[in-house]
Protein backbone atom coordinates (compact mmCIF):
# COMPACT_ATOMS: atom_id res chain seq x y z
CA UNK A 1 0.00 0.00 0.00
CA UNK A 2 1.80 3.33 -1.02
CA UNK A 3 -1.25 5.73 0.24
CA UNK A 4 -3.98 5.68 3.26
CA UNK A 5 -7.76 5.68 2.25
CA UNK A 6 -9.32 9.07 3.08
CA UNK A 7 -12.11 6.88 4.42
CA UNK A 8 -9.68 4.99 6.91
CA UNK A 9 -8.15 8.33 7.91
CA UNK A 10 -11.29 9.90 8.49
CA UNK A 11 -12.64 6.68 11.09
CA UNK A 12 -8.73 6.64 12.12
CA UNK A 13 -8.99 10.51 13.30
CA UNK A 14 -12.64 10.14 14.52
CA UNK A 15 -11.01 7.17 16.92
CA UNK A 16 -8.43 8.98 17.96
CA UNK A 17 -10.41 11.97 18.76
CA UNK A 18 -12.80 9.92 20.89
CA UNK A 19 -9.95 7.68 22.27
CA UNK A 20 -7.06 10.26 23.05
CA UNK A 21 -8.59 13.56 22.20
CA UNK A 22 -6.69 14.50 19.21
CA UNK A 23 -5.89 13.25 15.60
CA UNK A 24 -2.76 12.17 13.66
CA UNK A 25 -1.66 15.41 13.06
CA UNK A 26 -1.93 16.12 16.26
CA UNK A 27 -0.05 13.64 16.68
CA UNK A 28 2.92 14.27 14.46
CA UNK A 29 2.05 11.27 12.67
CA UNK A 30 3.72 11.29 8.98
CA UNK A 31 2.58 9.57 6.01
CA UNK A 32 4.70 6.65 6.56
CA UNK A 33 3.91 5.81 10.01
CA UNK A 34 -0.05 5.81 9.21
CA UNK A 35 0.73 3.11 6.41
CA UNK A 36 2.21 1.05 9.11
CA UNK A 37 -1.20 1.03 11.09
CA UNK A 38 -3.33 1.19 7.52
CA UNK A 39 -4.06 -2.52 7.79
CA UNK A 40 -5.21 -2.71 10.82
CA UNK A 41 -9.41 -1.48 11.06
CA UNK A 42 -9.01 2.13 12.19
CA UNK A 43 -10.13 2.36 15.57
CA UNK A 44 -8.11 -0.61 16.66
CA UNK A 45 -5.04 1.16 14.60
CA UNK A 46 -5.74 4.02 17.15
CA UNK A 47 -5.98 2.05 19.99
CA UNK A 48 -2.61 0.48 18.96
CA UNK A 49 -0.86 3.39 18.15
CA UNK A 50 -1.92 5.08 21.22
CA UNK A 51 -0.33 1.80 23.28
CA UNK A 52 2.79 2.09 20.99
CA UNK A 53 3.38 5.72 22.23
CA UNK A 54 2.18 5.17 25.65
CA UNK A 55 -0.71 8.10 25.18
CA UNK A 56 -3.41 8.35 28.13
CA UNK A 57 -6.96 7.34 27.33
CA UNK A 58 -9.87 9.74 27.56
CA UNK A 59 -12.90 7.53 26.13
CA UNK A 60 -15.86 9.54 25.19
CA UNK A 61 -17.92 6.85 24.62
CA UNK A 62 -19.02 7.19 28.14
CA UNK A 63 -18.95 11.01 29.00
CA UNK A 64 -22.11 12.88 27.94
CA UNK A 65 -22.00 16.92 27.23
Amino acid sequence: MTAVSPTWLADFDDAMRRHFLLDHEDAGMSDAELLRYADLPPRDAALQFGEDFVLQRVDMDGMTS
